[in-house]
């Protein structure tokens, strides 16, 4: 698998590409799935269709890995926090953590609960071509913590940060509680048949430096040791949003970084190049114009050279980029790439 390669630095024949959010509303094939499903935890939990979603990209882009498809919130959902997708809003949880009480209240085992999450993984690797691999993924600690402290996504975390500096032995608790359910439903996908996995901490940018170490990258360091002294052979993927301005201080046994667009990857190379295979970074914007989309995928290989690279999106693809242009950028990563091998 060319994407496995790349992650353990192997020499490719061109630099591996999936995006992230691969399967989502740009694709007609989604839309119509999606609608098969009583709601979007029902799109999650229905195995058939959770599949099917998830080789969507392969069948229609032929990208070189497959990721899960499932949603970051299946954990605390299952730890007992009633959750809801509503039109236009998002997901919001009907309960949240405020206190002790609230923590105490929250459900152990989680992950003994996510078998529709283990029966799409093994159902996708059994119809997945062998060169293609499937990577299995988890919200972080931190990001989990933060939508079951505010209930929904947030712009500014008041109630997580106040946790934070008033109650942070609360808070510390609480990530603990996730950091071993997610330890757990880590080594099930793997068993399933993960080829690899990858943990989102998609609101590491809310926090100041010191503040990410301590409350953020600790936890996933936690994770990494754990899975790598379990599983030595899988490749593990961090993808800490918004946290350029201190790629340096993050060390750990991650073999990929993910890198957001709001970073020059020269600079993302010199300041972790050395210790983490990249994953990046085009803006995701870039795919309205062909050209731009062009010029974006040059100078990214550029710097990368086939080395210690695999190509994705600086984030999720967005839901009315034109598919044909995801198709072409597949295509256009893999010829550009070739005169680099």
């Amino acid at each position: 698998m060319i994407f496995i390669d790349a992650c353990l630095r192997k020499k490719t024949p061109y630099t591996p590409i999936w995006m992230m959010r691969q399967a989502g509303r740009y694709l007609d094939e989604y839309k119509a799935t999606r609608k098969r499903a009583k709601n979007f935890i029902d799109l999650c939990q229905r195995v058939d269709l959770a599949t099917e979603v998830t080789l969507q990209p392969i069948d229609i882009l032929d990208v070189d890995a497959a990721i899960l498809f499932s949603d970051i919130l299946v954990i605390p959902y299952e730890m007992g926090l009633p959750l809801e997708f509503k039109e236009g809003f998002g997901p919001q949880f009907l309960q949240t953590i405020d206190n002790e009480e609230s923590l105490g209240m929250l459900k152990s085992n989680a992950h003994a609960r996510l078998s529709y999450v283990y029966e799409c993984v093994d159902s996708v690797r059994k119809r997945l071509a062998k060169d293609k691999a499937l990577i299995g993924f988890s919200g972080a600690p931190w990001t989990l913590a933060t939508y079951m402290i505010e209930g929904h996504g947030s712009k500014s975390y008041e109630k997580s940060k106040k946790m934070l500096y008033q109650n942070p032995k609360l808070l510390h608790a609480l990530l603990q509680k996730l950091t071993d359910e997610i330890k757990q439903y880590l080594s099930m996908q793997i068993k399933a048949g993960a080829n690899a996995v990858m943990l989102f901490d998609s609101w590491a940018n809310a926090l100041e430096k010191s503040k990410y170490l301590e409350f953020g990258w600790f936890y996933l360091q936690d994770i990494a040791s754990y899975l790598k002294t379990m599983y030595p052979q899988i490749p593990l993927i961090a993808f800490p949003r918004g946290v350029g301005a201190f790629l340096e201080s993050l060390h750990g046994k991650f073999d990929v970084l993910g890198i957001d667009w709001q970073i020059d990857m020269k600079e993302a190379k010199e300041k972790a190049g050395d210790r983490f295979v990249l994953q990046g970074n085009l803006e995701p914007a870039r795919l309205y114009d062909y050209s731009s989309m062009k010029e974006g995928v040059i100078s990214i290989l550029e710097v990368m050279r086939n080395s210690g690279h695999i190509f994705n999106l600086g984030h999720g693809m967005i839901k009315d980029l034109p598919r044909e242009n995801a198709i072409s950028l597949v295509k256009l990563v893999r010829e550009l790439s070739s005169k680099y091998a």
